[in-house]
């Protein structure tokens, strides 16, 4: 049974930065794709921040909101994603997701099947 473990989020100040982690265990860490979404305050839809192939190999998706200020990387000898976000603004408040998939099917939260509970990320002004 894969299982989904995010960690890292907080209460911060604009311009600050935080490092999300997320563990994934019950599946080759290799063989997934994984990603990154959020869920703003009265969002029905989760956001794709940072999306990434099997090994993040090739294109890295990062919507324009967070371009440069976002990075995805892992630790394949941990099994652990992270989302290394750097200065923050309050519209990046929302709840993090961590998300993985096999298929690889595309880029949009409807092609992932495994996903974290969640940790929140809320960002004053």
């Amino acid at each position: 049974q894969v299982q989904v473990v995010e960690s890292g989020g907080g209460s911060v100040e604009t311009g600050a930065s935080l490092r999300l982690s997320c563990v994934i265990s019950g599946y080759t860490f290799s063989d997934l794709c994984m990603g990154w979404f959020r869920q703003g305050p009265g969002k029905e839809r989760r956001e794709g921040v940072a999306v990434a192939s099997r090994n993040l190999a090739g294109y890295i998706y990062y919507p324009d909101s967070v371009k440069g200020r976002f990075t995805i990387s892992q630790d394949k000898a941990k099994n652990t994603l992270y989302l290394q976000m750097n200065s923050l603004k309050p519209d990046d408040s929302a709840m993090y997701y961590c998300a993985a998939d096999s298929s690889c099917a595309g880029w949009g939260e409807q092609h992932f099947t495994y996903w974290g509970q969640g940790t929140q990320v809320t960002v004053s002004s």
